[in-house]
């Protein structure tokens, strides 16, 4: 009996994706775990990989198709020893599947004052929050897991390094999920239409990111209330500091930028203060245990967060060297759907466009952001004596539903000492 293959869902959040490549032609066979295509989502391109066996009878979406929703029926596989033909023919007239509806909880995080293109909803919170390092799985058990809903911190991977396979899914029993009540959705204005009032223009299609941006503000904006507070904070010693780490880091090639230490610092200051280590989930908060900072970096045709994990336990270098690498790679549309989803908190440095200060937007379903500015000489009081130094000014975005004003002044308060000290974030 044929089977079709569908649009994936290549992250928890995706809709609809662009067929950008395929990977195989009518007639050739498949085996599960092959390379099918290579599917164009708002984050990144990603491969697609064969679930099933057989031999593809009928390919019915075209490589290069935009819009494509999840569920579609992109293709049609022919068992062995089936009629190829009559299998075409058979799954061109086939109905096409409607993209799954997710449950109406709070949206998944992003990023900033430039918040990132993200996900418009997320899963229900599930009854256990898994602790500990990501684990590692391939793409293909990654999907299985999440379609049966089986937790993947609950096997031993038989893969490469202990990696979860689709082998070590067989049997594995699904883990009850308890859905969070979350708020009702707030209804989004519809936009004014274009005007064109003769004024000389260039019409300018809006990729999928952009329109995730836009939505995700709109959401943001209308459905979280913001506090914001800001701190000046000098930076004189952390530069001092960042100077000598970076002439013993020479030969091995690292070299520590203030926006290094400023995601260790804040890092440190989410576990110093936990109240604002959290998520909102309706009648119920998530309070994490461990610090991942979205980091916000600007792309063409937009904005991605890739996120730094375990902040808190991380050393600067090795900080400074995975955020290089996620930056690069979120630049060239490499980053993998968890390596840009998720996050306990943001960070997002405008100071080197020589933005004084900045109110940035919360990214849901975190619960705050810090918006970084320029560090510039300044005149400040320092032991009761008016001086000049080197100053910036840091503002948190705080979700008041679930940070308090002050413990969002904590916060912001553990991390000007944490700066301003810098030794104290290295110990």
């Amino acid at each position: 009996m044929s089977k079709t293959i569908q649009m994936p869902a290549l992250s928890p959040t995706m809709e609809e994706g662009t067929l950008a490549k395929w990977l195989v032609k009518e007639g050739d066979t498949v085996s599960s775990g092959d390379l099918l295509a290579e599917i164009e989502t708002d984050k990144a391109t990603m491969e697609f990989e064969a679930v099933d066996e057989g031999v593809i009878a009928k390919i019915l979406v075209a490589e290069g198709s935009e819009g494509v929703k999840v569920g579609t029926v992109i293709a049609i596989i022919a068992e062995e020893g089936e009629d190829v033909s009559a299998a075409a023919a058979d799954g061109a007239s086939a109905p096409k599947a409607e993209a799954p509806k997710a449950d109406p909880v709070p949206p998944k995080s992003e990023s900033a004052a430039p918040v990132a293109a993200a996900a418009a909803k997320a899963e229900p919170a599930p009854a256990k929050v898994a602790s500990g390092d990501r684990v590692k799985a391939s793409p293909l058990a990654r999907r299985l897991a999440e379609a049966k809903g089986i937790d993947l911190t609950a096997l031993s991977g038989t893969g490469p390094n202990g990696r979860v396979v689709k082998a070590d899914l067989e049997g594995a029993a699904p883990v009850a999920r308890a859905a969070a009540q979350a708020p009702a959705a707030v209804p989004v204005a519809t936009p004014a239409a274009a005007q064109d009032f003769g004024i000389p223009h260039e019409v300018i299609k809006l990729s999928g990111m952009r329109k995730t941006i836009a939505r995700r503000l709109t959401e943001s904006k209308q459905q979280v209330p913001h506090i914001y507070l800001t701190v000046d904070v000098q930076l004189d010693k952390l530069l001092k500091l960042r100077s000598e780490l970076n002439a013993g880091l020479a030969s091995r090639n690292v070299k520590l930028s203030v926006n290094d230490l400023l995601i260790k610092a804040l890092g440190v200051a989410l576990i110093q203060v936990p109240e604002c280590n959290v998520q909102f989930a309706g009648d119920q908060m998530l309070q994490f245990k461990r610090a991942d900072i979205s980091v916000a970096v600007s792309i063409p045709g937009g904005l991605i967060t890739p996120i730094v994990t375990g902040v808190d336990s991380k050393g600067v270098a090795a900080i400074s060297t995975e955020m290089k690498d996620l930056a690069a790679r979120a630049k060239d549309g490499k980053l993998k759907p968890e390596e840009y989803q998720g996050g306990t908190a943001s960070l997002s440095n405008m100071g080197m466009f020589g933005i004084k200060q900045f109110e940035a937007v919360i990214n849901p379903p975190q619960a705050m952001i810090m918006a970084i500015g320029a560090g510039e000489k300044r005149p400040f009081v320092i032991d009761d004596s008016l001086q000049i130094a080197t100053v910036m000014s840091a503002t948190g975005s705080f979700d008041h539903r679930a940070i308090d004003g002050a413990d969002g002044a904590r916060l912001m308060k553990a991390f000007r000492e944490l700066v301003e000290n810098p030794l104290g974030m290295l110990a």
